[in-house]
């Protein structure tokens, strides 16, 4: 079976972080190592971090000096910890796990994941869900990425914003595959967006070119469920959709054009789907005089 290391970034996370690293090194296969990036906590994180290296000997925390919190620090972060494997000379494996400071994974959760990349070599992207959730893009916390495809195709992660989007489009593109397993679970400790709001859901659609009525059909359906981001976030959302002006060769640049094209085609057949099931729903009411529901809870791209 394949083998596999984690890396989980965190800051002012002293309520969870030790529940989430006891939580991977106890899978039922094990990681190789686990890499934390500790970035500028100011409570005692660093404290029960230094203390867990003593039981958990695979453990490498990597500190970062204060400058305040930054949601756009992460794939920097994720990259400081691959060029540290690669300076400290660790051990090659066939997958790397990313994780969250604030998640809990079912003991079977690697085993689960790996034994089906296992099987399924063009899957290159993997996660399970967490708790009751049926997203089936992978989530950003326990994904594990196949390492001959990243190696391959990145070697670092994209420092820019809609990173773990652009990935998996990026992915497809070039004729590979994702996937997410129900039945691998894991639990979020903090409730989603605790700290950054989802302050960057409408930039990153903007910036990745969301087709306009993929993006307010995801409007209305985060508005009418208050799920994941609330009706404020959904508001501020569309918001951010329609005024946020990306920059240039920064951090919130617009994307190349093959991928814009790539994500507006893929979601205009989404929308296609989505009508397509709407007339046939109409049609049968009309026929039986049947009053049925139109609208689904999606949660595509």
């Amino acid at each position: 079976m394949g083998s596999y290391y984690s890396i989980i970034t965190c800051r002012d996370s002293e309520n969870d972080i030790e529940k989430s690293i006891v939580s991977i090194y106890d899978q039922s296969i094990k990681p190789e190592y686990i890499i934390v990036i500790d970035d500028g906590s100011k409570d005692n994180t660093s404290k029960i971090l230094n203390q867990l290296k003593y039981s958990i000997t695979n453990l490498h925390i990597i500190t970062n000096p204060d400058l305040g919190y930054d949601i756009t620090r992460v794939p920097f972060n994720y990259n400081k910890a691959l060029s540290y494997i690669r300076e400290n000379n660790l051990v090659n494996t066939d997958y790397h796990m990313i994780a969250s400071d604030d998640c809990t994974y079912e003991k079977d959760y690697a085993h689960k994941i790996v034994r089906y990349m296992d099987k399924n070599q063009d899957a290159v992207f993997v996660s399970g869900n967490y708790e009751k959730s049926k997203y089936n893009i992978p989530r950003g916390s326990g994904r594990f990425v196949r390492s001959t495809y990243f190696n391959e195709f990145h070697k670092f992660y994209p420092e820019r914003m809609g990173y773990e989007t652009v990935i998996l489009y990026e992915a497809e593109i070039v004729g590979y595959n994702y996937a997410v397993l129900d039945y691998a679970k894991y639990t979020h400790n903090r409730a989603l967006g605790t700290n950054h709001g989802f302050s960057e859901t409408g930039p990153i659609m903007k910036i990745l070119g969301y087709h306009p009525l993929f993006a307010f059909n995801r409007f209305l359906v985060y508005f009418v469920s208050g799920s994941p981001i609330g009706r404020r976030g959904a508001i501020r959302m569309l918001y951010d959709f329609v005024f946020y002006k990306p920059h240039r060769n920064t951090f919130d640049m617009v994307y190349r054009k093959e991928l814009r094209d790539h994500i507006r085609k893929k979601q205009f057949k989404r929308l296609r789907r989505i009508q397509s099931k709407i007339t046939s729903q109409l049609t049968a009411n009309s026929l039986y005089g049947q009053t049925a529901p139109i609208m689904t809870k999606r949660n595509d791209g």
